[in-house]
């Protein structure tokens, strides 16, 4: 993908649906007794192999134009898929399906492609093994692919090293198949939507947040079934995140981003943005399931800031983004407590280092971060994307602003999350 500076974006858009909230419909609707009806379903690669891991496992899913329906069997009506189950690039497949397979009485392996087979998966066997589970790293190298047999589980009270939503769901679905109360504790709230929709779907689960040391506490409670609901996806804030930055960044923008998901769990690049001195102004607020908002966003002039601690598992994914807007920010912005980067799609502490370093950006990497000296002007350049959607999509941002022309090297991963980018980035480009 080749692109050149724009001279101004202007319109109003949609993104796709929220990839987590996406996952969690198919997954829970899987589960439950009757037909889910799921709108706003993101079609993106990471989605459909959670469709289609299901599908192995005898649930009828009907994906169409304006809905998807997952005819559920209930918490015990999966059947034995007759081989691999493949989740291909999706991490949140892999560590969420290995904890509703843990309660099943059949065997089962998970696998996907390389990328996803070299990123830790010791981080949910750990847990599930003390939950009684039968979980091994085929390779013995805590990765996929992982085999699961079928075992008695039981509740436990797991204290998470890090606060990581998919640990925290995969221990939560496999205690709704657990005997007793399945407590987990995490150093930070990290993303709620199995808690918020787990609810929705009829268990009985908790969660509280400890005034003093901040520290998240998830309950579920042996369930005895889960029962069909309706769906609506809204808008997925890490897809929004890139035209946030563009009609920040690239001058005399202005953006109507509708329908966008704005959880407090999921939504700190907008307190980011605040604290950079972003013009976005919140309309039509509401709740459905989710909280959720329009968007207007216009070009505004940034300024650096730091980024740490609590706020870093709400906005972990929409980093490369963040680097971008720094890069363009007037001042230094500090990003820490970020280690979690290392283990993404790639490690996005060095991919973002590399293409802003391109790019002519004073960037410095740290064990956990990055410090990033902005207001210089950006050049065009040749970027590798190492087939990570998010980096690909940000870097498709920064080569709105910079001199020349900049090219995007394996663009065609951004179908992971968001297959129809580039055409409604196009949607927006002023001409004249």
């Amino acid at each position: 993908m080749k692109l050149e500076k724009a001279k101004a974006l202007n319109g109003e858009i949609t993104v796709p649906g929220d990839k987590s909230i996406s996952h969690r419909a198919v997954m829970f609707g899987a589960i439950a007794k009757g037909t889910t009806e799921i709108s706003g379903f993101l079609n993106g690669a990471d989605c459909l192999s959670t469709i289609r891991c299901f599908r192995k496992m005898g649930i009828e899913i009907e994906n169409t134009d304006d809905h998807v329906l997952v005819h559920g069997k209930g918490l015990h009506g999966l059947s034995a898929p007759l081989d691999t189950l493949d989740t291909g690039n999706s991490g949140t497949t892999t560590r969420l399906l290995s904890g509703i397979l843990a309660g099943q009485n059949f065997s089962t392996v998970l696998s996907g492609d390389a990328s996803l087979n070299s990123r830790p998966m010791g981080r949910i066997i750990k847990p599930l093994s003390a939950m009684g589970a039968d979980i091994k790293s085929l390779n013995s190298n805590d990765c996929a692919p992982l085999q699961i047999s079928p075992s008695t589980l039981h509740g436990i009270h797991y204290q998470s090293p890090v606060a990581s939503a998919q640990v925290k769901s995969a221990c939560l679905l496999a205690g709704l198949y657990a005997q007793g109360e399945t407590w987990v504790t995490e150093p930070a709230l990290s993303r709620n939507h199995t808690e918020l929709m787990l609810k929705q779907f009829g268990a009985s689960i908790t969660s509280t947040v400890s005034p003093d040391t901040k520290h998240a506490t998830a309950k579920v409670m042996p369930c005895k079934e889960l029962y069909a609901q309706k769906i609506l996806v809204p808008g997925d804030i890490s897809s929004a995140a890139y035209f946030i930055a563009a009609g920040l960044l690239v001058p005399d923008s202005e953006i109507l981003i509708k329908n966008v998901g704005i959880n407090p769990t999921r939504a700190g690049i907008l307190k980011v943005c605040q604290m950079m001195g972003a013009d976005i102004t919140y309309l039509n607020q509401s709740t459905y399931g989710e909280p959720v908002a329009d968007l207007l966003v216009k070009t505004s002039v940034l300024s650096g800031t730091t980024i740490e601690g609590d706020i870093i598992p709400t906005l972990i994914d929409e980093i490369p983004i963040i680097a971008v807007m720094a890069a363009c920010a007037q001042g230094t912005t500090v990003i820490k407590n970020a280690a979690e980067l290392k283990v993404k799609e790639t490690d996005r502490i060095f991919t973002i280092t590399e293409n802003l370093m391109n790019m002519g950006v004073d960037i410095t990497p740290t064990a956990d971060g990055m410090i990033i000296k902005g207001g210089s002007p950006l050049k065009g350049a040749t970027l590798n994307s190492y087939m990570d959607h998010r980096i690909a999509m940000a870097f498709s941002i920064a080569a709105l602003t910079a001199q020349g022309t900049t090219t995007i090297e394996n663009d065609s991963c951004v179908d992971v999350s968001y297959p129809s980018f580039y055409e409604t980035l196009d949607s927006l480009m002023i001409f004249h």
